[in-house]
């Protein structure tokens, strides 16, 4: 009498895993067809069709015309053992403060690079390489989530990146990347973000949204506030509204700062004509308008709406509870990791890349604007 609740399909599915898994199944001859396979199990050829769609389904094994269906090389190149291909993972840096892992980006992409490697077994590190003075041990087991090397300086050159591919390093990039090089990267997709934002506030009514920056110029700012405008003029267009660059506020300075957000808010409302909402591009900034409306004896949402970028922690505990884009960083790190894993390479025929797309957070500092 069968005591395994299992469906009969997925009884040969997981016994295939183990034989792969043991080495049982070689990876040169073509697996059993749907007829033996029937046989073998004592089964129906419908049950033993499902098996072989969902061992395909699921990378295992991929069907040739006329000769019949074979394991996946990936897999084919795991048979006889347990251990996976990379047994540890550096989240390589540089110029980077260690309290800054307390943002919530980079807390969350921390996060999410910890939970997934601890799901495949794989060992985490941090590693600095100003701090210990080189990259981290040459190893065929090991692989490197490549952060931007520096936050207010410059970033690491595409030579140095181009010679670490040469070398034949395992790594991916996160935050950015190099088209040229062909190396998988995750990035987050600042443009949906920057759209997600305004398009929130144009849906409840306003018409006259203003955006605060960080930068030296609306030309001379960092390529994720370049897209966050790019996200902002793209849903004003939808809306048929004309793009006023007065609206168009640019704080100069390299860091994020209260002062900022506070700063940029007075001067949108210092215009004659002011804006009734305004989209500042960093939490940070963000709370440093609910700080200088205060000051005006402005009520947020009630005569100004505000919208923040980041989610971050403090965000929703401020009062009014501010209205921000998450970029969902924990994503971000889960990608890199599975991309490593994953090991795509020039001889697949190609790179992988991938951009996580922000979610927006609606919260209190936004109101629908009454005619």
């Amino acid at each position: 009498m069968k005591t395994d609740k299992r469906p009969m399909y997925q009884l040969i599915v997981d016994d295939f895993k183990e034989k792969i898994r043991k080495g049982e199944i070689s990876g040169e001859e073509p697996v059993p067809s749907q007829i033996e396979l029937a046989k073998v199990y004592g089964t129906s050829e419908i049950t033993s069709r499902r098996a072989l769609t969902e061992l395909a389904n699921e990378g295992l094994i991929y069907r040739v015309r006329g000769k019949g269906s074979f394991i996946s090389e990936e897999y084919a190149g795991r048979a006889g053992t347990t251990e996976p291909k990379i047994n540890t993972i550096y989240l390589v840096y540089q110029f980077v403060p260690l309290e800054l892992f307390n943002h919530g980006f980079f807390g969350d992409l921390l996060r999410g690079l910890h939970e997934k490697c601890e799901k495949n077994q794989v060992a985490f590190r941090l590693w600095d390489l100003g701090e210990k003075g080189g990259l981290p041990p040459e190893s065929d087991r090991s692989g490197w989530v490549l952060l931007p090397l520096a936050m207010e300086t410059e970033h690491v050159s595409a030579d140095i990146v181009a010679r670490w591919k040469e070398e034949k390093r395992r790594f991916v990039t996160v935050h950015f990347y190099f088209p040229h090089l062909q190396i998988p990267y995750v990035i987050v997709d600042n443009m949906t973000g920057g759209y997600l934002a305004t398009q929130h506030l144009l849906s409840i009514g306003h018409r006259r949204i203003g955006i605060v920056l960080t930068g030296n110029s609306p030309i001379e700012i960092n390529q994720e506030f370049s897209l966050r405008l790019q996200g902002y003029k793209l849903a004003l267009s939808q809306y048929n509204i004309q793009f006023d660059p007065s609206l168009v506020v640019v704080i100069e300075g390299a860091k994020e700062e209260f002062e900022s957000g506070a700063q940029g808010f007075d001067r949108l409302m210092d215009l004659d004509q002011p804006p009734t909402a305004v989209f500042l591009t960093s939490d940070i900034k963000a709370i440093g308008a609910l700080q200088a409306a205060e000051r005006r004896g402005l009520n947020v949402p009630e005569d100004v709406s505000l919208v923040g970028y980041d989610d971050l922690s403090v965000s929703s505990f401020v009062h009014p509870r501010l209205t921000s884009v998450n970029q969902n960083t924990y994503l971000v790190g889960k990608r890199a990791v599975e991309l490593l894993l994953e090991s795509v390479s020039e001889e697949t025929g190609g790179f992988s890349k991938d951009e996580i797309v922000p979610s927006l957070i609606v919260r209190d500092s936004t109101a629908e604007r009454i005619p």
